[in-house]
């Protein structure tokens, strides 16, 4: 629904944004200064022990700089709480004494028969409840204790029983006046073909109520009690409270558990994820009755950057696993990851547990692996390489896997642990073979030509040398200009600083932005060690301080073309990969042409501290042009 002009603007203005803030956190007496509006705490997006976590109060915005998370009091409730705009608006409107805008007629009557079907689901849950103590679910009860489930335990989780009735549920929640249409809606009941009275969707069955994240019963879950029913498991169909492939079991108290500090762990089943939590590893979730979803996976990230998918140790689990690896490729971002913990074979979380003990699985998910072991796995396992033909395979197997990752940095990374886990199959690459007197003397090899001194590989490290003067030019700038900081922070924060003065100042170029008047002041020794460099010392942004709008050109400049160098390094790096043990007479004359196509168009304002009149867009494209049409390789005909 569209919202009035300035309602959002006066919400920002009641609601106070340490308010909200403390619900989640503990604020550190030390750092914060709360009769200044400045507040300082532990993350609550990610598990840390020092106050990295900055609230301003005044300006109603926080910031994270351990990772960057950053937003208004409406951004920290969608985020904290996992719920959308609107949500997150009439949340902090009921806590401002804000009545919310007349809803559209249409919305609000879905909304409202929202609201009547979680009624009615826990109504639903309740009888079920009521089932399980009676005479009826005297068997229920008798696996539930088999399976060490206590009568407390079956309280915490609401455990219930279906009786083996057509109408058992039905018939209970009519007679409370609740209509036949609304009990079809809810899944709890379906209607038969030759159209006669609806009859219960779960008869026979051991019941788990399903809530969302805020806590509101959406479905249920039930396990059959014939060994010979044609589903062991049983969930209720989608509707308008329930999406299974956009929820998870256990969402809301596995949520609190992490950020506690606890891990995230993603279990098979209810029964896997109940008796988890009842050991202790409370932050688990489950699945509901589908393969991990992209939506799924994409909401344990929001919970915690480093779920634990914990499998059977059977044939089933690892293709589960593996299913999920294709999955989470593409998604992979910085910090967020996925490791998996395998059961020991022909068991599950719950049998471990009940046969060995907490300790047992704390070991497992001590040796959790991450997502490239499986991967490597996948490829490796039961097979031989005897054969350049099968070795040429694999690695394009391997190569189209991790093409599939759109983060170049995580591409990168995950091409450098395959090249190590490839070194340690095959055997480390060749030594030069010991003198041996007498022996045939094998030529050395030939020095390389001036062409092959002037390649881009030759020449890594005088780059990485521009670079690193490049990005201290650029941090001792905004450090001049502190007025241009808010325009680049975005590109500050995406900036890789090699050296510890370097981040020193990077981290207190993002604090001032965010309302921290000393941070520059803190950091003056690092500062200093920068414009001591004979380089940034000549820079226009440098010698001319009163000068903001040249400033702000050359910054801007300088930023492209860091961008381009990065972009360079990435593109090539990964073209060598893919031509390792593949180069020809030609490679050197390739590599040759693309270094001097990469000097022309990376002469900056370092080696000409004055000159501003390049065409940067022009340098661009050339440069976009050699990388597209892969100069390195060896063109046919």
């Amino acid at each position: 629904m569209a919202l009035p002009h300035g309602f959002l603007d006066e919400l920002r203005t009641r609601v106070s944004l340490s308010q909200v803030v403390a619900r989640k956190v503990t604020w550190d007496a030390r750092k914060s200064n709360q009769g200044k509006g400045d507040f300082w705490a532990p993350c609550p997006f990610h598990q840390e022990k020092s106050a990295s976590f900055h609230v301003d109060d005044r300006k109603g915005f926080y910031y994270c700089f351990g990772c960057h998370a950053k937003g208004d009091a409406l951004t920290f409730v969608k985020e904290t709480e996992n719920v959308g705009f609107m949500e997150a608006v009439e949340i902090l409107a009921r806590e401002a004494g804000m009545p919310m805008p007349a809803r559209d007629p249409q919305a609000a009557a879905k909304t409202d028969r929202r609201a009547q079907l979680a009624e009615v689901m826990e109504e639903a849950v309740r009888y079920y409840r009521l089932m399980l103590k009676s005479r009826s679910g005297e068997a229920a009860r008798e696996y539930l204790a088999g399976r060490r489930l206590s009568p407390e335990a079956q309280d915490r989780w609401e455990i219930g029983y279906a009786p083996d009735q057509r109408q058992g549920v039905f018939q209970a929640l009519t007679a409370k006046g609740i209509a036949p249409d609304l009990l079809v809606a809810s899944g709890l009941c379906a209607k038969p073909d030759d159209g006669g009275a609806p009859y219960d969707r779960f008869r026979g069955r051991i019941i788990f109520p399903i809530r969302d994240a805020r806590g509101r019963a959406i479905s249920l879950g039930g396990r059959a009690m014939d060994p010979n029913a044609r589903a062991k498991y049983l969930n209720g169909p989608e509707t308008d409270l329930f999406d299974k492939g956009r929820n998870l079991y256990n969402h809301g108290p596995a949520r609190e558990a992490a950020g506690k500090g606890l891990p995230l762990i993603v279990a098979e089943g209810y029964m896997d994820t109940i008796a988890l939590s009842e050991a202790g590893f409370r932050g688990t979730v489950a699945p509901l009755g589908t393969a991990i979803t992209e939506d799924q996976l994409r909401l344990m990230w929001r919970i915690s950057n480093e779920p634990v998918i914990a499998l059977d140790g059977d044939a089933a689990g690892i293709r589960a696993a593996l299913r999920v690896v294709d999955l989470a490729m593409p998604l992979l971002e910085a910090g967020k990851a996925l490791r998996f913990a395998v059961m020991p074979a022909g068991q599950d979380p719950d049998d471990l547990i009940r046969g060995q003990g907490a300790q047992s699985f704390q070991k497992v998910l001590d040796g959790a692996e991450p997502m490239v072991g499986l991967l490597w796995r996948r490829e490796t396992e039961g097979k031989v390489f005897d054969s350049p033909e099968r070795r040429a395979a694999l690695d394009k197997t391997l190569r189209e896997a991790i093409s599939r990752i759109a983060d170049p940095s995580i591409r990168h990374h995950y091409g450098e642990e395959i090249k190590q886990r490839r070194w340690a199959l095959f055997g480390a690459r060749p030594k030069r073979a010991p003198f041996v007197p007498g022996a045939k003397r094998i030529a050395p090899p030939a020095v390389p030509t001036s062409a092959a001194r002037q390649s881009l590989l030759a020449m890594a490290e005088g780059e990485a040398m521009a670079q690193d003067l490049r990005t201290s030019v650029i941090l001792a700038g905004f450090a001049m200009h502190p007025s241009l900081i808010r325009t680049f922070e975005s590109a500050i924060e995406r900036m890789v600083v090699p050296r510890p003065e370097q981040r020193d100042v990077q981290e207190a170029l993002l604090r001032f932005s965010h309302g921290q008047d000393d941070a520059l002041d803190n950091v003056r020794t690092s500062l200093e060690s920068l414009l001591s460099l004979p380089h940034v010392r000549i820079a226009p942004p440098i010698r001319h301080p009163e000068d903001r709008d040249t400033a702000r050109m050359c910054l801007a400049e300088e930023f492209a073309k860091l961008d381009a160098a990065y972009g360079a390094e990435t593109e090539i790096r990964d073209a060598m990969e893919d031509m390792e043990g593949l180069a020809d007479e030609g490679l050197t004359w390739r590599l040759a042409q693309a270094a001097e196509a990469r000097n022309n168009a990376g002469r900056s304002s370092l080696d000409d501290a004055g000159d501003l009149g390049e065409d940067r867009s022009a340098l661009s494209k050339h440069l976009q042009r050699l990388i597209e049409d892969q100069v390195w390789i060896k063109k046919k005909g």
